[in-house]
């Protein structure tokens, strides 16, 4: 069953313009080399400035945890924490999903 996660940054907004560059690659990553990661959307919206909503699809719990080990998500990380105001994160296990 997928596993969904949806995390709420928010950034400190002198650090806005080096974290979305950290924020896009580390999407890239987990997209392009994770096996278990199904869909991961970085989103802004112009009424909440200096906010990212992320929303990350998984296989299952494990491949989400297994992310959360990589080299690109640990060097995210690493180099985003101090650019983080506050942070937020829902975890949801997929009920309905349509297939197109």
């Amino acid at each position: 069953m997928a596993y969904a996660v949806a995390v709420t940054f928010t950034i400190h907004p002198q650090e806005w313009e080096a974290f979305l560059p950290l924020m896009q690659a580390n999407a890239t990553a987990s997209q392009e080399t994770e096996a278990g990661c199904l869909r991961f959307d970085v989103c802004t919206d112009a009424d909440h400035p200096h906010q990212v909503f992320l929303y990350e699809v998984y296989t299952d719990r494990a491949a989400f945890e297994a992310h959360m080990k990589t080299s690109h998500f640990e060097a995210f990380n690493a180099a985003a924490g101090k650019m983080i105001a506050d942070k937020s994160i829902r975890t949801y296990r997929s009920v309905f999903h349509r297939h197109d």
